[in-house]
């Protein structure tokens, strides 16, 4: 797999790792991840055997990019800026490639397709209209990141502390990741219709997501399908990286 790096249109340093030869497709990860996880536990290595270039960025506060612990490093819908700089240094025009993404990956495709990318396919995995056009905020992991950061006390041996344990196996950096979380926006319901690029929404039947398919009907030329697991499992399914394969090979 190789690497390279490119910088956001504010000149934050971003990595990204590359597999495969010839149509490009981009994914990207889920919250607290990185690129390779697309490979080593996702899609990608199907799709790079069937004869696509696959294109994994680190979100910026993530993996090998950046992480300033600068607020203004951060401004509203900033990972959906990054994914827009990456089409550009790539130098593809419209049509000349593919885009998805899993989770927050998925919310960040949305945003992209909102803003005017424009990849012949989209595929929005693991995500459901309520996080993707409801409130950004909240929720148990801005919570943990915020007493992490603070230095508030963790009971132990609870579901806290547990979270804070695997924050902490990964090398996250939780003040890059709370930044990350307050600039994400929604996407209301009147732009989602106006998308018109194929998409497929893509969600495990255990995933407590279960709105997924609201939001393909959502979406002006969506589509929609179940795959086996939960949120945490169905990256990893054999087949959702089907899915991928099928819905991308459409021409």
């Amino acid at each position: 797999m190789g690497a390279f790096r490119f910088a956001g249109r504010d000149g934050v340093g971003l990595a990204c790792w590359e597999t495969g030869a010839g149509r490009p497709v981009i994914l990207l990860h889920g919250f607290m991840g990185m690129g390779s996880h697309m490979l080593e536990s996702g899609p990608a290595g199907a799709l790079a055997e069937r004869g696509y270039r696959v294109v994994l960025p680190d979100f910026r506060g993530h993996g090998d990019s950046a992480k300033p612990h600068d607020p203004a490093a951060y401004p509203p819908d900033v990972l959906a800026d990054d994914g827009l700089a990456l089409v550009e240094h790539l130098g593809l025009g419209d049509g000349d490639y593919d885009l998805g993404g899993y989770s927050l990956g998925g919310r960040v495709v949305v945003r992209m397709l909102a803003r005017g990318a424009n990849p012949g396919r989209a595929i929005v995995a693991g995500q459901g209209l309520a996080k993707v056009s409801g409130p950004q905020g909240g929720g148990v992991s801005q919570r943990m990141l915020a007493a992490l950061v603070d230095g508030d006390p963790i009971e132990p041996d609870s579901a806290n502390a547990r979270l804070a344990e695997w924050i902490s196996q990964l090398g996250a950096d939780p003040m890059a990741l709370l930044y990350v979380l307050n600039s994400l926006v929604p996407t209301p319901e009147s732009a989602l219709r106006e998308i018109t690029v194929p998409t497929l929404v893509a969600i495990g039947d255990q995933d407590e997501r279960s709105d997924a398919d609201e939001l393909a009907a959502l979406l002006g030329n969506g589509e929609f399908v179940h795959v086996p697991g939960t949120h945490e499992s169905s990256l990893a399914a054999p087949e959702l990286a089907a899915a991928f394969v099928a819905f991308l090979g459409k021409r």
